[in-house]
């Protein structure tokens, strides 16, 4: 096996809605949409870390960022977090449906 195997990336794009977890000063998300969380589990889970914590590189509106998907045991579904900086660049709101491409 070559070396760049083993970093080969798969890339799922999704579209999805941006919302608030209810908490003061609470998180914004999207939750991937249930089938990709089924193949993602079913294929990829082995790479989860602690929390159901996986590393990946997520774009939206063209920005790239290095992040991670959690997958929530009460939603059964990954969440992808926004954090502010990318929330602010693209001008992003709660409620908007943006399209997303995560690279695991």
């Amino acid at each position: 096996i070559k070396s760049s195997t083993l970093n080969a990336k798969i890339q799922y794009n999704f579209t999805a809605n941006i919302w608030q977890h209810p908490a003061e000063g609470g998180w914004f998300f999207v939750s991937l949409p249930p089938e990709l969380t089924e193949e993602i589990r079913k294929n990829l889970q082995w790479q989860e870390e602690g929390w159901g914590r996986m590393k990946a590189t997520a774009t939206v509106h063209e920005l790239e960022w290095d992040t991670a998907i959690w997958f929530d045991k009460k939603r059964a579904t990954y969440l992808l977090p926004l954090k502010a900086a990318i929330r602010k660049k693209a001008g992003l709101q709660v409620d908007q449906m943006i399209s997303v491409r995560v690279l695991l």
